[in-house]
């Protein structure tokens, strides 16, 4: 199938459908309180904005799509800007930038109208520098050559996208007997599909291996793929199935993605938001 068909397929324009009536369901799960915003989190929050984070919300729910929406808030804004600059070359590459753009925005309007449906408050959208203080300059705003430029808008493209991953799936647990679990779910596979086309076009192979980060990946993106290099599944040794050809280590942790906890993901974000 050619890729960008099939990207075209998995669009989540319909999330963003019907506003109404996705406000009337998550009206079901009004009783979060109107006020809720995601908890502090230690790891990192010195360089976050006071303004986007409160104390614990007292519902791990309300926490885990607001986190879900300030990872979503980001990924927007670096797509938009990136298929707005003049780094990003024609082709598949911007063909795929824009369509992965489309699906952020998507995914922030989905967010945004079912915190509201809610009676929750949706977390105020951060202000990003994607230069993370000067170690990147993905848009050539700040003099880098421009082949640089480009490996670095996949490079962080990468990281993204393999963050957002993880978090959903770290947050799974949270959203346990609610509205939004199916919907979180929907959101993940598609975030999943972005970071293996990202990989690809970086000219990896679709998937991690261990918890190595890939060639060309700065050192500070390696939070990312920390943990990564699990073995143990439901309690057991993966390494050790196979009927008479044990896997290995490298394809056992291809096969199996890990989560990663709020705070990582916080911390990992933290680095492209800028101070208040």
């Amino acid at each position: 199938m050619n890729i960008i068909k099939f990207l075209d397929e998995f669009t989540t324009d319909n999330l963003v459908a019907k506003k109404s009536s996705r406000r009337d369901m998550f009206g079901t799960f009004g009783s979060l309180g109107k006020k809720a915003v995601m908890s502090a989190i230690p790891f990192g929050l010195a360089t976050m904005p006071a303004k986007m984070f409160a104390q614990d919300s007292g519902n791990a729910a309300v926490d885990a799509l607001q986190l879900a929406l300030t990872l979503e808030y980001l990924e927007n804004e670096f797509y938009n800007r990136a298929i707005n600059c003049t780094v990003l070359p024609d082709g598949r590459p911007r063909i795929v930038y824009e369509q992965i753009a489309k699906h952020e925005a998507a995914h922030v309007d989905f967010l945004i109208a079912g915190l509201e449906g809610a009676g929750v408050e949706p977390v105020a959208k951060p202000e990003f520098d994607f230069t993370a203080g000067g170690m990147f300059d993905p848009f050539l705003e700040n003099g880098t050559d421009k082949e640089t430029a480009y490996a670095q808008l996949l490079a962080l493209a990468q990281a993204f996208e393999d963050t957002g991953v993880r978090a959903y799936k770290g947050q799974a647990t949270n959203l346990q007997g609610t509205p939004f679990l199916t919907a979180a779910l929907q959101i993940h596979s598609v975030e999943a599909r972005h970071a293996s086309e990202i990989r690809r076009l970086r000219g990896l192979k679709g998937w991690i291996t261990g918890n190595e980060r890939g060639a060309g990946m700065p050192e500070a993106t390696q939070a990312v793929y920390n943990g990564e290099e699990n073995i143990t599944q439901g309690g057991v040794d993966v390494t050790t199935l196979g009927d008479g050809d044990p896997f290995g280590f490298d394809a056992s942790t291809e096969a199996y993605d890990e989560p990663i906890t709020g705070d990582t993901a916080v911390a990992i974000a933290s680095l492209f938001i800028k101070a208040s």
